[in-house]
């Protein structure tokens, strides 16, 4: 019996979850989309996606991990964010995963707000300071996506090329 369409199943569903999870918050998508385009070229035997290839894909799934990281504290912080703030911001992001898609899309911007004003900023500072880590939070799961594009692009590349 052919097992190989189990494990480009399971590979496709690793992949589809993962670039989902590059804008989700709680789920590590750029890992996830890795680990499935390395279990699709496991599957393949290597024949089409070898060692160097994958390497290069490991280092663009870094960079997205590093790009999640970075993202929204450089936003709060590039409009004078406190550490409050910051904290905020991440606590927001999580919250926010519990009520849907507008938990998620501001409560980032929501968490920052009220950590900036448990640091004793004004109202408008804080509003700043939301807005601030909102746009980092959009910048980095732009940036997540596309290069998880990037990561597939190459892939399909060398499927199609070989």
């Amino acid at each position: 019996m052919d097992w190989h369409w189990v494990w480009y199943a399971l590979a496709a569903a690793l992949v589809i979850v993962g670039v989902i999870g590059s804008v989700l918050p709680a789920l590590p998508g750029v890992p996830l989309v890795f680990v499935g385009l390395l279990l699709a070229a496991w599957a393949d035997g290597f024949a089409h996606v070898g060692p160097w290839l994958l390497v290069l894909l490991g280092v663009l799934a870094l960079v997205a991990i590093g790009i999640d990281f970075v993202a929204g504290v450089l936003g709060a912080k590039k409009v004078g964010a406190s550490r409050y703030a910051v904290i905020g911001a991440t606590l927001g992001t999580f919250a926010g995963l519990f009520l849907g898609i507008p938990g998620i899309v501001f409560g980032p911007l929501v968490g920052a707000l009220l950590g900036e004003l448990a640091a004793g900023g004004t109202l408008r500072k804080a509003s700043g300071v939301g807005i601030g880590a909102w746009i980092g939070f959009l910048v980095g799961s732009i940036a997540k996506l596309g290069i998880c594009g990037v990561m597939l692009g190459i892939f399909a590349f060398a499927f199609a090329v070989r």
